[in-house]
Parts: C-alpha cells; structure tokens; sequence
C-alpha cells in the first residue's frame, strides 16, 4: 500500500525518534573541496543524480545505476526517450550530469505517481549545480576506497514488504553494513533514521541473503562530507520489534491492517478491497 518514505510521514516517533540522530558515530571528513552556495534544481533530484552516477563511476552498468528512473520513465511510457537521454551518461563531463539529472526527474513516476512527473525537458542543472554533483560524486568514490567494496547497491526487499509497506529500494550493502546516501544541508534526523532501520528489518525478511551479515547502519552525506554510523547491537530489541509490528506490519490480521489503513485516510470499502486483493 505505502512505500518506505511514505509511510514514515504517517508515523509519530517517541521524542528523538525510534533511533536517536546522537546514536551514532559521525566521522567528518575533509578534502579541502568548497561547495557552490546555491544549487537551482530541487534538492531531491541533486540527490539522486549524486547517489546513481557514484554507482555507475564505481563500476555499476548504467542500466543498473538508473534502474528505478527508467522504471519511472516507461510508467509514462517515455522509455524511449530516456534511453536517449541514459547513452549520452559517460562520465563527471557537463553534458553526462545534466543528463543524469534529467533522468533522475523520471524516479517521482515510480516513487509517488505519475500525477507529480514534470517534463524532464525543464530540468536544467546551472554551471553551478553540476560543480556540485561532480565534487559530491568524487567524495563518493573516495568514500567507497576506505568504506567498500560495495556488495550489493540499488535493491529491494521481495519476501520483506507486508499490505502495510508494499514498496522501497535500498541504497547500498558492503560485507557488514547498510548504507544510505542522504545529501542534504542538516544533520541526519528522526525520518532518515527510521528509514535505515525499516531496510535493515524488512531486508531481514526478505529474500537477501547478504542482510544475515549485517551488523552495522550507515549513513554518508557527500554534501557535508560526514558518515555517521551505528552498530545494530546497540539498538534495543524492543524497538526493532516496535517498528517491525507498528510501522512495518509484520504479524498483523487483517482486521488491524484494515484499521490502519483508515487511521491514514483510505476508506473502508477500500482497505477491505485492498485486503481482499492481497489476500
């Protein structure tokens, strides 16, 4: 029914939130590299042309790297136009990152509907902007030298999504650690933190078995060039369980799906049409 994010945004968390931003380590790095002050495309799409091309430049095929973009783009069916626009992705070159940019802007098909797609055409990253993506993919690269070799990126949970929480992708999975990429201007918070447990629980669902090797959470921000991380021993059994029923779903009936899903605004001839179809 929800994806990850979304359902994060229905969820009231206790003070500091399930996993407190304090929880964590945090490593600054410093390469002496100074950030252009203002960007001018929003700040979701820098973010995923940075976390996508830093997979495709550590080695991934760039179908893999935009896998959810080009999902995006055949749900409007623009595959076409996309796979024009993916060939002329080569490298940190100007015309690449713009191009990836552009691709990015087909992921909100795929992850919130068709009904919030903007023409691709009017993404338009200044001289600027892709400076920025250029050095926040370099601080990526030299992240996964001292922090790799990444194991698995780009993946989803088939056998860990439940009628609460139906979809969402994961970031990356080195030997002993989930990753998540957050470029962002502000420290980590209650919602990012939450989302990174939600992928550690459902990936232990679900059919990866790289997750049994999982025994750390991670999160690198290249913008602020900073990784913060947090053994999973350290967090309390009773939260993973609290999130594992309360906001994930595992080990409710059907009545109390169907209860929460008209406490988040679906009606009931709906849930019980939901439920039904699930079944």
């Amino acid at each position: 029914m929800y994806s990850v994010t979304k359902r994060i945004k229905m969820i009231k968390q206790p003070r500091g939130g399930y996993i407190k931003r304090t929880d964590f380590e945090m490593i600054e790095g410093n390469d002496c590299i100074e950030l252009n002050a203002e960007e001018n495309i929003h700040a979701n799409l820098v973010g995923l042309t940075v976390d996508y091309m830093t997979r495709f430049m550590m080695g991934a095929s760039i179908e893999n790297a935009f896998q959810i973009s080009l999902i995006g783009a055949r749900n409007i069916k623009d595959e076409k136009k996309a796979k024009n626009i993916l060939s002329k992705v080569k490298g940190l070159d100007d015309e690449s990152i713009i191009c990836a940019c552009k691709l990015s802007g087909y992921d909100v098909c795929y992850r919130a509907g068709i009904e919030f797609y903007k023409p691709v055409s009017e993404i338009k990253p200044n001289k600027e902007t892709i400076q920025n993506i250029s050095s926040m993919v370099k601080r990526g690269m030299a992240f996964w030298k001292k922090y790799g070799p990444i194991v698995k990126d780009g993946f989803t949970f088939e056998g860990g999504y439940t009628k609460i929480v139906s979809n969402g992708d994961g970031d990356y999975l080195t030997q002993d650690t989930l990753w998540d990429f957050k470029v962002s201007k502000k420290e980590i918070n209650s919602q990012q933190t939450l989302q990174l447990l939600m992928y550690y629980i459902m990936g232990i669902h679900s059919e990866n078995k790289e997750f049994q090797n999982i025994k750390k959470l991670g999160i690198f921000n290249p913008r602020k060039n900073k990784v913060y991380l947090l053994k999973i021993g350290e967090i309390g059994q009773d939260i993973i369980d609290k999130v594992s029923h309360d906001v994930i779903g595992y080990g409710l009936t059907d009545h109390e799906i169907k209860d929460e899903l008209i406490r988040c605004g679906i009606s009931e001839t709906m849930a019980n049409l939901y439920i039904k179809v699930k079944a």
